[in-house]
């Protein structure tokens, strides 16, 4: 594995910075103020990005993506993750789960979402069912050329802002090893459908001005030719999304300690007490060498995670440490960022505290912690057989 840049790839970094610098972090403290992304700063962003070419960068060029592999999309959104995810989520990324879009799917949603004519987003969570996917209740029952759904998503992410759904329910049942589980699959239901109702989710902590819905299907009828992939088939595409999602949340979380990091120590080399710079201090000096250190390991797992994805050879193990040190790593660089200022790190003058509230639920969203440890721990017991 070759981390060498090249001149490409410095390139897209460079633009990248650039791009947030001027066009995202100007924005932070009123969205933060506000719990608020006005339409016209979506519909700017939207426009300044398609107009640098970093809009919906991992999608094939042949549909008018930028077409890059795994680990530029790493730098990408290394570059991304040091804004507000409010901001940096409006440079679409759009779900790769959509490269299953066959037919009249193509030119009604695939093409339209990658240039930005129309925004996704994706519902999988219900208030019985976040880990375990399989568990899930929101049903769907064929009826002739149509489906009807019933039941109920929560924790769904900027559903305000979609204009159709990438919804996953259950259609069956099939015996496993461990008892009955649900046959998933994958559905595209547009915003305005009978039977589909949004309603305001609950109020996080997290991310302000990125917002989680609620959604109900009660008698939904969708035509079979929304189904996305093929019947029964959703987990198999849930599991190809999952991987590709898991090393962008590793990959933001490594943006947004870098920024923690830069200010720390800033903050370290020009703040006096007891007659010099706190930099001197072992209690400090030896915070920002754990800090540095976590986040270079976190990077190297990402990068490598990044690269075998792009040569095909990326198992679940390698998604899964990447995303549960990179997370971890965000938590403990933002939390000691915080100790470092002291009092002020706690202030909102400084992007610090919600650095640190905003990567909490990086080590929950697209797998717990626990998960990613239950998947590396499962790929060294099962060839012994355990």
């Amino acid at each position: 594995m070759n981390f060498d840049l090249t001149d490409e790839q410095k390139l897209i970094v460079q633009t990248t910075r650039e791009f947030v610098e001027r066009e995202l972090l100007p924005h932070e403290a009123d969205v933060e103020k506000n719990d608020h992304v006005p339409a016209e700063l979506v519909e700017s962003i939207k426009a300044k990005a398609i107009a640098a070419g970093i809009y919906s960068p991992n999608m094939p060029e042949e549909y008018g993506g930028g077409g890059l592999d795994s680990f530029t999309m790493a730098l990408v959104e290394r570059e991304l993750g040091a804004a507000s995810y409010a901001l940096n989520y409006i440079v679409a990324r759009p779900s790769n789960i959509l490269l299953a879009c066959e037919g009249e799917q193509i030119e009604r949603y695939l093409i339209p979402t990658i240039t930005g004519e129309r925004y996704d987003c994706l519902a999988m969570s219900e208030p019985d069912a976040g880990s375990d996917v399989r568990g899930m209740k929101c049903a769907a029952v064929r009826d002739g050329d149509d489906y009807v759904i019933n039941g109920t998503k929560h924790f769904i992410s900027h559903a305000d802002m979609a204009d159709y759904v990438i919804l996953f329910v259950a259609t069956g049942e099939e015996e496993t090893p461990r008892g009955i589980k649900k046959k998933i699959t994958s559905f595209l239901v547009d915003m305005g459908t009978p039977g589909f109702e949004m309603l305001p989710g609950y109020n996080a902590v997290s991310n302000k001005g990125y917002h989680n819905f609620i959604l109900n299907f009660d008698d939904c009828r969708i035509p079979a030719a929304n189904v996305l992939g093929e019947e029964h088939k959703g987990f198999d595409v849930a599991n190809e999304w999952l991987g590709a999602t898991r090393l962008q949340v590793a990959a933001i979380c490594l943006g947004r300690a870098r920024r923690a990091i830069e200010l720390s120590t800033e903050w370290a080399a020009s703040r006096e007490q007891f007659g010099q710079k706190i930099g001197k201090f072992q209690g400090v000096s030896f915070k920002l060498a754990d800090m540095q250190t976590q986040y270079e390991a976190a990077e190297l797992l990402t990068f490598r995670a990044a690269w075998k994805d792009g040569q095909g050879t990326m198992t679940d193990s390698d998604a899964a440490m990447a995303k549960v040190f990179a997370t971890e790593m965000c938590q403990f660089v933002t939390d000691e960022a915080i100790q470092i200022f002291g009092g002020m790190g706690l202030m909102d003058e400084l992007p610090l505290e919600r650095f640190w509230r905003d990567t909490r639920v990086d080590r929950i969203w697209d797998g717990t912690s626990e998960i990613q440890r239950h998947i590396i721990s499962r790929s060294m017991l099962r060839p012994l057989g355990a």
